[in-house]
């Protein structure tokens, strides 16, 4: 395993500036090991070209002592719903498979302003609609944390839909990568890749240049295998955007976490939602769900169950709502302006149908059909404004427990599982349909985005099959420092090794 791995973000710039690592160096490790992994297919397209000339520049930055930000010379990925000039991004789809943007998202922007070194574009589920990244026109991203990474279907789901960014960061390719997180497409692999996911607060980072799912849920996430690597990234990457106007345009100031043994709990109130604990919560993620509140209390947080009571809801206005903004979004792929183009012309109607017959897979086409069905005008009340009323009950449970007048019925955070199990079996996650995975996969985690809420997961330890478990932290909008905060102060307590899977395939 390689030793500067072992290192964070912060260590590692440290050691750059006196002279004991080089960015190129790293990065060239990096490509190698993204060869040697190539079976994880997490790395869509990788940009050694790209990679080895900022891994330069970086170098010679640190040569004269003027690096140009905390991320310089750290190594990163971007999920390839993002755009990046001059490099292809598909969404993992046949529509977009030769679209080279002529521009950078804000994301890949900022990450390039501050000196980080991309060394390729991660797998995702196509269009970014799935639970496990295996909808992918590259074919399905494989969980390092497998037994058998070679076997025909019986590894491990790496999760979705950032599954290639969360595989990734596992895996040691990168330091950090960029997912989306539309109802917990970061969050769900990360908590599969036992790796950190954080989904920030709806408009506090910018989703210029990010192809859109659905706008009103949509959010870059960011993937680390610490904390307070998330943190740095963070950092560099928030912040109001004049590109984006549903980004927040209040200045943004960067979080400073304190170290571990500053943190005190005594103020701290940690609410228990009791309507997560759901159908199909395996036993080891509910004992993990309880020791962490236990580790909690005993610090001396105040720990209490309160309810979300349109939780059970959630899920159903989630489909309804995505698939309706799905069916407008993907309305401008119509095989003339951009994208895949059939080659039957007899007509513009058949040019227009046979593109996207071509260009979408089967569950883009399924969500769109619904989608256009639900806005029928004979249902559009009864199924859209309907699920736009309770989205809006759903995220006033929110309000009411960190916002309540009652001191005494307030929380800071929420504390619930961002999973229901360990990662699942391929062989397995492949007999039920895109559209019921999704349904068991996003029940956490969806309720976050509908409310635009930030969250987080962090691994916390291993189940018996030796996988990944773990957590979520929720807290109120723009709260993200106490929620980091209190995910750093966890992390410290439960010490997950994010590396380990190196060591279990000899890497």
């Amino acid at each position: 395993m390689r030793r500067h791995l072992q290192l964070s973000i912060k260590q590692l710039t440290a050691g750059y500036i006196n002279g004991r690592l080089s960015p190129l160096q790293v990065a060239e490790q990096a490509l190698e090991d993204a060869v040697k992994l190539k079976t994880l297919n997490a790395l869509v397209r990788a940009t050694p070209e790209l990679a080895r000339q900022q891994a330069q520049e970086s170098t010679e930055r640190y040569t004269k002592q003027q690096p140009i930000g905390e991320l310089d010379g750290i190594t990163v990925a971007i999920k390839d719903n993002f755009c990046t000039a001059n490099v292809h991004t598909t969404c993992a789809s046949r529509m977009l498979q030769d679209f080279v943007p002529p521009y950078d998202a804000t994301m890949s922007a900022r990450l390039r302003e501050a000196g980080a070194v991309l060394v390729g574009k991660t797998n995702m589920d196509q269009f970014a609609m799935g639970a496990g990244t295996v909808d992918s026109i590259y074919g399905p991203t494989k969980n390092i944390w497998s037994e058998d990474l070679a076997s025909k279907d019986n590894w491990r789901i790496a999760g979705g839909s950032s599954g290639g960014s969360a595989s990734a960061v596992a895996a040691g390719l990168c330091y950090a990568a960029i997912g989306s997180d539309t109802g917990g497409s970061t969050r769900n692999p990360a908590s599969y890749c036992g790796v950190v996911g954080l989904k920030p607060t709806y408009g506090l980072c910018s989703r210029h240049g990010l192809i859109p799912l659905v706008n009103s849920m949509d959010v870059p996430g960011i993937l680390t295998r610490s904390v307070s690597d998330c943190v740095q990234v963070l950092n560099a990457v928030a912040g109001p955007d004049p590109l984006d106007s549903t980004s927040v345009q209040r200045p943004y100031k960067k979080l400073q976490l304190p170290e571990v043994d500053q943190i005190d709990l005594s103020s701290l109130r940690i609410g228990i939602p009791k309507e997560y604990h759901c159908d199909g919560l395996s036993a080891e993620v509910l004992e993990t769900w309880t020791k962490v509140a236990d580790l909690l209390e005993t610090a001396g947080a105040k720990v209490r169950q309160v309810s979300l009571p349109n939780t059970a809801a959630s899920i159903f206005v989630y489909t309804i709502l995505n698939q309706c903004e799905v069916a407008s979004n993907m309305a401008r792929y119509d095989g003339i302006e951009y994208g895949h183009r059939a080659a039957d012309e007899r007509s513009t109607e058949q040019l227009y149908a046979q593109s996207r017959a071509e260009g979408f897979n089967q569950v883009v086409k399924t969500r769109i059909l619904t989608g256009n069905f639900l806005l029928l005008r004979k249902n559009y009340d009864h199924y859209f404004e309907k699920a736009l009323r309770v989205r809006r009950l759903i995220a006033e449970d929110f309000v009411k427990v960190f916002e309540t007048q009652q001191e005494v019925d307030k929380v800071d955070i929420l504390l619930t599982p961002t999973t229901l199990s360990d990662a699942p079996v391929y062989k397995d996650f492949i007999t039920l349909s895109n559209r019921d995975q999704c349904a068991v996969q996003d029940f956490c985690t969806q309720p976050a985005n509908m409310a635009g809420i930030p969250a987080v997961s962090i691994p916390v330890r291993f189940s018996k099959a030796g996988l990944p478990l773990s957590l979520q932290l929720m807290s109120n909008s723009f709260n993200e420092q106490l929620l980091l905060t209190v995910a750093r102060w966890i992390e410290a307590q439960v010490s997950f090794d994010s590396l380990q899977s190196l060591q279990r395939h000899a890497i």
